[in-house]
Parts: C-alpha cells; sequence; structure tokens
C-alpha cells in the first residue's frame, strides 16, 4: 500500500510539474507574440501587407504568431474563428479582438490583439488602422465599441 501511495505521489507530482512547464511556455509565447505586435507600432498600413515596410491587421497577427512559432490563419475571417470565445468583460492580454467595419455590421473585417487590461474600460490592443498604421488603442473606445463584434483566446502552445 505503501509503495502505491508512492507511486500516486510522484505521478502527481511530475503531471503538477508539466503543468507548470506548459503555463511558462504559453506565457512565454503569449509574451513573445505581444511584444512582437508592439514593435510594429509606427508601421504602415499596406492591404495585404505582410512586412515592416507595410502590413495589415490580419498580416500583423500572422507575423506576430510566427514569432513564437505559432501559426494563424491569414485572414481577419479566419482568426475569428480559432480559439475559445470570450466575453470583452473577461478579455486578457492575448486575446484577438474582431470588428466590423464598413458597410457590413456583421462581417468580420478588422481584427487586432489585446496587450494590456488597466480596468474595466481601459483594454489595450495593438492594431494596423487603415488611416494611421500599426497603433495601440482602447478598446472602450466609442468607435470600437460601435464596431466590436467578438473575442476570441486563441491556444498559446
Amino acid at each position: 500500500m505503501a509503495s502505491r501511495i508512492k507511486q500516486l505521489f510522484w505521478l502527481s507530482s511530475a503531471l503538477l510539474l508539466m503543468d507548470c512547464a506548459a503555463a511558462r511556455v504559453k506565457r512565454a509565447n503569449i509574451n513573445t507574440v505581444i511584444e512582437t505586435a508592439e514593435s510594429y507600432i509606427g508601421t504602415p498600413y499596406r492591404y495585404g501587407g505582410m512586412s515592416r515596410s507595410g502590413t495589415d491587421c490580419s498580416g500583423l497577427l500572422v507575423n506576430s504568431f510566427a514569432a513564437a512559432g505559432l501559426t494563424l490563419p491569414r485572414s481577419a475571417k479566419g482568426q475569428s474563428k480559432i480559439g475559445k470565445s470570450v466575453s470583452m468583460y473577461e478579455v486578457q492580454p492575448g486575446d484577438l479582438v474582431f470588428f466590423a467595419c464598413g458597410d457590413s455590421r456583421w462581417k468580420i473585417t478588422h481584427v487586432g490583439i489585446v496587450t494590456e487590461v488597466h480596468g474595466k474600460h481601459d483594454v489595450r490592443f495593438v492594431h494596423a488602422s487603415t488611416s494611421k498604421g500599426v497603433i495601440e488603442a482602447n478598446l472602450w473606445s466609442d468607435y470600437y465599441q460601435d464596431t466590436f463584434r467578438r473575442a476570441r483566446r486563441p491556444k498559446y502552445r
């Protein structure tokens, strides 16, 4: 019986250590993705672009995730289907936020990544604005509240 208890103890300890290691990998990946997205701030907007000389919103995120060895679909619409749905009140750094801009009020046309949450009405995200290039904005500003459609939490492992 004592031998069985020891086996269970060592097995549960090993699982706990693996969970901790996985959490560290996940946190490191989230940080890499966010830091990469932030490093693009000031880059001009270019439709279909995926470089530091010009990028669009989904290209920015494809490159940011690639820096952590992760793959995302190329379009904002495709990106809006991955991961787990989260409420805009529950977003955390690393979550993707999606918007419907332009003629269609429901068609996903824009994406950004949450970088910081400072409070209920101060949620920062990085995205490639068509008029200002890559910038950081507040999700709770009037414009983004009007166009916000959903948030998703991708897997970072």
